[in-house]
């Protein structure tokens, strides 16, 4: 007979509950693309004790492969020896398993490596690192625990398993960045994630390859934060099919960080192959910029006025216009007529210096507050939640491949050239009220019945009950149209760069969104993109300008 808890977290054995919930999900809708030791595993682990299958789950969730007995001692488990047996019977994990010095000084502490190798004074003292060094010479062959330390009254343990249990939970999450704690989390009410209606059929994987893929992307990753020459990666990088955007949207972007690696090393013919290969953001850009550090104006003008013919981003434009006189020059042509920006009401303010730890967007807030027109710290809090309350239907559409398990945070298309595209009548059918009136009552709606929930967009603790009832009453429609259509523009880039501060005068129903700048600093580019959007399309926007009073 099963016990039932009121709260999961009661139940001493909830994170084995929780690691079945995932093999019963993955065996249901991935048992096609599964291996057969994968296969295998999800058959024969509920048949284990349940000491046994805890005993390995909580192997599982920690850090590293080899494991001290006397550091496994559970109270829910129980007698440590007598719950391995079973694994190790059936091949999960390794008893008394051969360690080279390096791993054994993983298990053990200071004071216990003294007493295994009767240290000398001169060694003694040493940090335990050093240790390792003055004896890996002379203790250079691997040994099984028992071996290196002899009548220690403990034994050690090898999860054999890990590799295979770290790709379950990849098929299950689609990603390495969630891991077991997710659930407890999510038990712990710390996280809630917004219920989809998906398809059992729903899945992140759709073939072998494409986990096969994902795997072998996520060890040139590894491979290159090791300082791995890159052509090697290179080289090795899995060509991913080319109708899953998802897998190769990641294949673009280290490909990008390995140009950017390459042209720190300044070396411009491998960055330039790299970068001209590369469909990722930014490249086309850093390839143009890395022609002309190679002292190639001719090539890298001929590719600017490409780009400038037809721009992929906002982004880009913005830098194709900061090289294209420099280039012009180069190649002694005629400097192009240069682009006014649009010019945003400017604020100069002079304060005393504060005598305590201080912001200077809190210190501006602070003085062009009043009581009839109050101030709120808002940066890429605001817009940006306002946009997901509106558009919360759409952004948690149940489309193929967005949602497949959950606890999704976003959809995993959202930063997909066509995130907007695929969910096109749910987004009109959102903006549209900006134009009937209704848009004011959705977003109150959602800000009480979805508070809490994770989503891409809500910055919940920012957004208070009074600044959303001014922010609705003050910003028109027209002004909230917008911005939501630039942020669908470009999600990845325009979810950044607003304003720092918005003031409301509410007997007026109008607001101005404000950057503050202190003393030597300078609007950033996206900050730069967002005050031109909002002065160009006239949205009350204004740069401060603060410096201290001597």
């Amino acid at each position: 007979m099963n016990t039932v808890f009121a709260n999961p977290l009661d139940n001493p054995f909830y994170y084995l509950e929780n690691f079945h919930r995932v093999l019963a999900w993955i065996g249901e809708r991935y048992d096609d693309l599964l291996t057969a030791d994968e296969r295998d595993f999800l058959h024969h682990f509920p048949t284990l004790p349940q000491s046994s299958r805890a005993l390995l789950v909580r192997m599982v969730m920690r850090k590293g492969t080899v494991f001290r007995a006397s550091k496994l001692s559970y109270a829910e488990i129980g007698d440590t020896h007598a719950a391995a047996l079973p694994l190790a019977a059936l091949g999960l994990i390794e008893h008394d398993p051969q360690l080279d010095l390096d791993q054994l000084f993983e298990l053990l502490q200071k004071p216990e490596i003294g007493k295994i190798f009767q240290l000398g004074a001169n060694v003694r003292h040493l940090r335990k690192a050093d240790q390792l060094a003055a004896l890996r010479e002379q203790f250079a062959t691997p040994q099984p625990y028992s071996q290196w330390w002899q009548n220690s009254g403990d034994q050690a343990y090898r999860n054999l398993v890990q590799d295979l249990c770290d790709r379950l939970r990849l098929i299950f999450f689609g990603n390495f960045h969630q891991d077991w704690t997710e659930f407890v989390l999510s038990d712990l009410g710390i996280f809630q994630y917004e219920k989809v209606d998906f398809p059992p059929a729903a899945r992140g994987f759709r073939t072998r390859r494409d986990i096969d893929d994902f795997l072998a992307l996520h060890r040139c990753r590894e491979r290159f934060e090791l300082g791995e020459d890159p052509a090697a990666i290179i080289a090795d990088l899995p060509a991913c099919a080319d109708d899953n955007e998802w897998l190769l949207s990641r294949r673009h972007k280290l490909t990008f960080a390995i140009g950017q690696h390459l042209e720190k090393l300044r070396d411009w013919p491998a960055a330039h192959a790299v970068y001209a290969g590369c469909p990722y953001p930014g490249a086309r850009a850093r390839a143009i910029r890395v022609l002309e550090k190679d002292e190639q104006p001719r090539a890298a003008f001929d590719l600017l006025q490409q780009a400038m013919a037809a721009p992929e981003t906002e982004a880009e434009r913005q830098q194709l216009l900061r090289m294209a006189p420099r280039l012009a020059r180069k190649l002694g042509h005629a400097k192009p007529p240069p682009v006014p920006p649009a010019r945003p009401l400017r604020i100069d303010l002079s304060l005393p210096l504060p005598t305590e730890h201080h912001y200077v967007e809190f210190v501006v807030r602070d003085h062009l507050a009043r009581e009839d027109a109050p101030v709120y710290y808002v940066e890429n809090s605001l817009i940006n939640s306002l946009f997901g309350l509106l558009c919360w239907e759409a952004v948690f559409c149940p489309v193929p491949g967005a949602f497949f398990h959950p606890y999704h945070r976003a959809p995993a298309d959202l930063h997909s050239a066509d995130f907007q595209r695929r969910r096109a009548a749910q987004f009109a059918a959102c903006f549209a009220q900006l134009d009937s009136g209704d848009y004011r009552a959705t977003i109150r709606a959602n800000h009480g019945a979805k508070r809490g929930i994770q989503s891409p967009f809500l910055h919940w603790q920012a957004l208070s009950d009074d600044l959303l009832d001014l922010a609705l009453e003050c910003i028109p429609p027209v002004h909230l149209r917008r911005a939501f259509e630039r942020i669908l523009q470009d999600i990845k880039a325009n979810r950044t760069g607003f304003p720092d501060l918005i003031q409301f005068w509410p007997a007026e129903r109008r607001y101005t969104m404000i950057e503050v700048k202190g003393p030597g600093d300078r609007l950033q580019d996206n900050q730069l993109r967002w005050i031109d959007y909002c002065a160009t399309h006239e949205m009350p926007v204004a740069v401060c300008y603060l410096q201290w009073a001597a």
